[in-house]
């Protein structure tokens, strides 16, 4: 018993030698760790060298539990491949590879967030021993895009406490994101009483991470303007990424430090007759809501206050001019805090012209006039003529004084740096001189009118005295007299029945001048005929008759009727010209239907002693043609003629008024 007792422990002992020298002779090479995202496929690969052959080698794959426990999930020998069944990777791993060249791969499918653990490959020899390797397998999952929201309400510089200014929140990362806040591109980290970042972390059902950080933040004024934004931080395969939200402002309530006072309009400078709008603000926020605005009086310094923010001055002068102060009260403190403004209002009276009204100069004499105004800018002065610049500058001088620069003098005083700014004065020169007619173009008037108006301008100072006379010696009464700026004006109607001459005579005390004006009446002279054409057609069952009328003559031939009408010669107004003509046109209308009934009557032979019935063909051509005048005589005669221009008695006549051929 003892032997056999020996002979076990002398065998143990040398299987364990042998063993731990097969150990020794085995070598095994695995990753640290394997990083996949969620989702994806892991593939573990585990390298080993062994002095057996394939035959006798047994690998296995083991995780390591949440216990720290090793649970066997693969077995592989020689003669099998086992997946062990009732664990988590039961149906989702796979090994290929037979162990020949060294190599075993261990794929797992569809990696979830619990499969994060570590995995053991075992390799056993007959008479190497065994070995093992360890590989980590890190999952990630991508967080969703991270969201920042500011608050809403504002926040006084005169809280004790740091005040809430934001919460950042980032969701479903795996591992946990990390969240970073900034001010202006700088990080900020805890200070005690001046800067608190708040973190919190939720695990989600599925495994997930959500992570929210709120920013307290003592502020001061400075930070009206500052940005605010969140940057995240998470892991990826390989490496880490990072991602900003938007950018956020904070509303800072503060005290006032000073008030503002402004002219809102108009821009630029002011002048007389604008509309003013002042506003006032302090630099609080939110500003006061006790405002006002007076202007301090001289000596006074309690004006009438307006108790508004802005104050509206209409139609000012430059009594507006002065300084205005806005008085701002605080509503935590009730302390008041003033700014004030000085508004000048800038100014130009009217012009004064030198001498006042009017001047008078003898003819070819110099005069001199001069034209200011008072004004808070310089000014520039132009003198206007009927229109027309004549002089620039104050002091207007004319040499040699004519009828030609007697009149209105207008002088334009304007601002060169202010637009709008202008204003104006005049002076009426008068030149002493004998009378001056303005001769028209023509006095030479042929009319046909009953009634002529002639017009005559005289030049003169002191004004001239005009008479209308004709050349007979008598006076005639004027229809109307002007004055102008430099002398008269008349006009003169005259009732004309033959030739006649007028004269207009102009005088004062230098003398005289006078202008003839000859009026001819052409009273023999007769007017151009006016000639008018009028067509009439008669239908029959058997005969179509056209009557032609025209104001000279008429001429009947195959149904035809011409009529003419003589006018005598007479004298003829222009406007009634267009009566006659209508006259005229009647008169041929009449003859015309009057030629149509007798040919009517005749083809019936109600006259002449015919029956319609009667040979129209006999003596045809005796009576192709007849022509009827018509005369405006006392006798009213009326002669036929025939083809051959041939009188015909009133007797022969009595059936030729008409022919027509069938």
């Amino acid at each position: 018993m003892a032997v056999r007792t020996a002979s076990f422990l002398l065998f143990g002992l040398f299987a364990t030698f042998h063993t731990w020298g097969a150990w020794a002779n085995m070598e095994m090479n695995m990753e640290d760790r394997v990083e996949v995202y969620k989702g994806d496929t892991a593939q573990i690969t585990c390298m080993f060298t062994s002095s057996e052959g394939i035959g006798g080698t047994i690998i296995q794959w083991f995780y390591v539990t949440g216990t720290g426990e090793k649970q066997k999930i693969y077995y592989q020998d020689s003669m099998s491949q086992i997946v062990d069944r009732a664990t988590q990777f039961t149906e989702r791993i796979s090994v290929n590879g037979t162990g020949a060249p060294g190599r075993v791969v261990l794929t797992i499918r569809d990696v979830q967030l619990a499969d994060e653990t570590e995995f053991i490959c075992l390799i056993k020899g007959l008479t190497d021993g065994a070995s093992e390797g360890r590989t980590k397998l890190k999952v990630f999952g991508t967080p969703d895009l991270p969201t920042i929201e500011g608050v809403q309400t504002g926040i006084s510089v005169s809280e004790v406490s740091p005040s809430k200014i934001g919460t950042c929140e980032v969701k479903n990362g795996f591992p946990k994101p990390n969240i970073t806040w900034y001010r202006n591109n700088t990080p900020l980290q805890s200070v005690p009483d001046e800067v608190e970042v708040v973190p919190s972390v939720t695990s989600e059902s599925s495994g997930l991470f959500s992570v929210t950080s709120e920013l307290n933040l003592k502020v001061v004024k400075e930070d009206k303007n500052d940005e605010f934004y969140c940057e995240v931080s998470y892991f990826v395969p390989g490496g880490t990424r990072m991602t900003e939200t938007h950018r956020i402002n904070i509303t800072v309530f503060y005290p006032p430090t000073a008030v503002n006072v402004w002219v809102e309009s108009p821009k630029g400078d002011i002048k007389e007759g604008d509309s003013i709008e002042l506003h006032c603000k302090d630099n609080g926020n939110p500003p006061s809501s006790i405002i006002s605005i007076k202007r301090l009086e001289e000596n006074d310094i309690d004006g009438q206050s307006h108790e508004s923010d802005v104050l509206v001055l209409n139609n000012v002068t430059s009594r507006d001019s002065g300084v205005y102060q806005c008085t701002s009260i605080d509503s935590d403190t009730f302390e008041p805090m003033y700014g004030n403004i000085s508004v000048f209002v800038h100014f130009l009276h009217a012009a004064v012209v030198t001498p006042q009204d009017t001047i008078v100069v003898a003819h070819g004499e110099e005069f001199t006039a001069t034209c200011n105004a008072l004004s808070s800018l310089k000014t520039q002065a132009v003198w206007l003529k009927d229109g027309e610049v004549v002089f620039k500058g104050h002091t207007l001088t004319v040499k040699d004084a004519t009828f030609d620069k007697a009149g209105m003098y207008v002088c334009v005083v304007t601002v060169p740096e202010i637009e709008e700014m202008e204003t104006r004065g005049s002076i009426l020169v008068n030149v002493k001189g004998p009378p001056e007619i303005l001769k028209p173009d023509n006095t030479e008037i042929e009319s046909y009118d009953t009634t002529v108006d002639l017009s005559c301008r005289v030049r003169g100072f002191p004004a001239p005295k005009i008479i209308w006379s004709t050349s007979d010696g008598q006076d005639l009464e004027m229809a109307s007299e002007m004055m102008t700026e430099d002398g008269l004006q008349s006009r003169v109607s005259i009732q004309v029945t033959s030739d006649i001459t007028a004269s207009c005579n102009a005088s004062n005390d230098h003398g005289t001048d006078a202008l003839t004006f000859n009026i001819k009446t052409p009273v023999n002279t007769t007017p151009p005929p006016v000639t008018t054409t009028t067509t009439i057609t008669t239908t029959t069952t058997t005969t179509t008759t056209t009557a032609t009328a025209t104001t000279t003559a008429t001429t009947i031939s195959s149904a035809t009727v011409k009529a003419e009408t003589a006018i005598p010669p007479k004298k003829i107004r222009k406007e009634g010209s267009g009566v006659i003509i209508a006259v005229i046109i009647i008169c041929i209308l009449l003859l015309a239907i009057l030629g149509s009934v007798l040919y009517f009557l005749y083809k019936k032979g109600k006259i002449c002693g015919r029956s319609g019935k009667q040979d129209l063909t006999k003596d045809k051509s005796n009576k192709d043609n007849i022509v009827v005048e018509m005369k405006s005589d006392n006798t009213e005669e009326a002669v036929l003629l025939g083809v051959n221009g041939e009188k015909q008695s009133p007797n022969e006549q009595g059936g030729a008024y008409l022919d027509v051929q069938k």
